[in-house]
């Protein structure tokens, strides 16, 4: 398979659409019409992360991070980020990266926390309004089948955890061939009366292109009636950060020990003690204080996540614990959980974890 084959189901498996904005997610660098000899899975796609695949003889690093996460104006590998992209380049070793697309994903980072500290009822802290449309289109009912599949398999009428959904109401529709025209039945000059029916379905904006084209090759007429609707809907299978509840609650204490131990941790820093059982626990892998005034809107007794400052300690006001465990530490289950998705979907070659530490994060004690 070449990196692009093995892109195409990467997008399949974590859609780039997921993606925030300002995010550097994709093909980083690399030939996409190589074959790939295997994939080394890594948080940080370094220089001596780079050194590893080459001596695995794997040549696609799949990322956490964005190696290149603002323009480049030369390599000549005067800093780190050069210096990693110019052996990469020079070894002819490809780097894709996903990033806030795993983030936001269902199955992604912040669930797999959630797994490790085992909460139930799971859902999604900050569900993110995604670019929908509904596409409308009237179909010969003898055709209605044949397009409707065609829909389908192009990945319209998808919503949460159900697929092929769509909508159909049968009903008569007129035309009349004019000059020019080459239709599919009636006669020109001749307005027709045909049994049609209207088939519903919406999907997200990325696959806009690929929907409407097999719509139109599988649609008889020669001028396709159809129209496409923004809508504002709330996706709550997709968005960052994730909440859930413990079957039972415990002390501060007891809690902020437990994360300790499950996230191998050397200290927590969090603010003032509230008094109250922990039961309710939101968590945002990363940098996560966006995600405070969400965690205390959905309740939480205590929220986990990286990068808080100062200030943000305060946002709690005595109704919520809120715990900084570190940028790397809160998202350090992100390679495995990428290995275990990945060597279940390319079964014929290797799949590889990095071994290579590239938190630059230490302690001393």
């Amino acid at each position: 398979m070449t990196v692009n084959q093995i892109i195409c189901d990467l997008k399949n498996l974590i859609p780039l659409a997921q993606a925030e904005d300002f995010d550097n997610v994709g093909l980083l660098c690399g030939n996409p019409d190589r074959e790939v000899t295997g994939i080394l899975v890594c948080h940080d796609a370094l220089e001596n992360v780079v050194d590893e695949a080459f001596a695995k003889g794997l040549n696609l690093i799949v990322t956490f991070h964005p190696i290149i996460f603002s323009g480049l104006k030369s390599i000549t590998g005067k800093n780190y980020v050069e210096k990693a992209v110019l052996k990469a380049i020079e070894n002819k070793i490809a780097i894709y990266a996903i990033h806030t697309a795993f983030d936001n994903d269902y199955f992604g980072v912040n669930f797999r926390i959630c797994e490790e500290l085992g909460l139930k009822n799971q859902k999604v802290l900050m569900p993110k309004k995604q670019d929908l449309h509904k596409l409308e289109v009237f179909v010969p009912r003898d055709f209605s089948e044949k397009v409707k599949n065609a829909l389908f398999e192009a990945g319209a009428g998808n919503i949460g955890f159900y697929d092929e959904c769509s909508f159909a109401i049968p009903g008569k529709g007129t035309f009349r061939p004019i000059e020019g025209s080459n239709p599919f039945s009636g006669t020109k000059g001749v307005r027709e009366n045909g049994d049609e029916v209207m088939i519903s379905v919406i999907y997200e904006t990325y696959k806009k292109n690929q929907i409407l084209t097999a719509m139109k090759s599988a649609h008889p007429y020669e001028e396709v009636a159809y129209q496409i609707i923004q809508l504002e809907n709330e996706n709550h299978f997709l968005g960052l950060g994730r909440f859930g509840e413990f079957e039972e609650a415990m002390d501060e204490a007891e809690f902020l020990n437990f994360v300790k131990e499950k996230f191998s941790l050397k200290a927590i820093r969090h603010s003032n003690f509230i008094n109250k059982k922990i039961k309710r626990v939101g968590v945002l892998g990363g940098s996560g204080a966006s995600g405070i005034g969400a965690a205390i809107s959905q309740k939480c007794d205590a929220y986990l996540t990286g990068d808080l400052k100062y200030h943000d300690y305060f946002q709690g006001e005595g109704k919520m614990l809120t715990c900084d465990i570190g940028h790397f530490e809160s998202e350090q289950f992100v390679t495995e959980h990428l290995v275990e998705l990945l060597s279940q979907k390319f079964t014929t070659f290797a799949v590889s974890k990095s071994t290579e530490k590239t938190n630059p994060v230490n302690y001393f004690l």
